[in-house]
């Protein structure tokens, strides 16, 4: 569990294979072999780490459904440590398991994502959403996506400031939202038993 609080703007060193080797220094302060980073939002499991580094395996399906399929080299990426139960929650609760991958259609800081439309449901005025991991109130629900206020902290300390049009980002909707529905779905299935 994650709280969409970036603790470091990492680099991508390489990605070999199924490996990725990330530079990193905030997010390896007591970091263990097994412990969860969300990078750009996707929790990713440490499988390695040295002096200013640490490693993943990323899956075929991670690849398949975010947007580390087009990380490269000096890519700047989100990195997260998972929270502690003694930690404040800044953000929201995010899982690190994203949703799917929207679009950049406007820059900071007047940030605008188009996203797949089963995800539109779950959008809200001043509701939470998570882009490339890190936790935005919603300014506004759009037709095909949403708008978000970034300002320019957030801007220069995460890879938000460096997005364009085009750019692909990770979506975490809020997960309280998908549970309400499901929980609602399954009352309103027994009521017409």
């Amino acid at each position: 569990m994650f709280t969409g609080i970036v603790e470091e703007l990492g680099r991508v060193h390489s990605f070999e294979g199924s490996r990725l080797r990330i530079e990193a220094h905030t997010v390896l302060d007591d970091v263990h072999l097994g412990d969860s980073i969300a990078v750009n939002g996707c929790c990713l499991t440490v499988v390695a780490s040295g002096d200013g580094w640490w490693e993943a395996d990323v899956s075929q399906e991670t690849l398949d459904r975010t947007s580390l399929r087009g990380i490269r080299p000096g890519s700047p990426l989100n990195l997260e440590r998972s929270v502690k139960l003694q930690d404040r929650l800044g953000g929201h609760l995010v899982q690190g398991h994203v949703d799917a991958v929207g679009e950049i259609v406007a820059p900071v800081p007047d940030l605008a994502v188009r996203i797949p439309t089963h995800l539109l449901r779950y959008v809200v005025e001043k509701g939470s959403i998570t882009v490339d991991g890190v936790s935005l109130t919603v300014v506004k629900p759009l037709p095909d996506g949403f708008t978000v206020a970034v300002i320019p902290h957030t801007a220069a300390v995460t890879s938000l400031g460096h997005k364009q049009a085009g750019d692909l980002v990770n979506i975490e909707v809020d997960v309280m939202a998908k549970y309400v529905e499901r929980l609602l779905q399954e009352q309103q299935g027994t009521e017409q038993q």
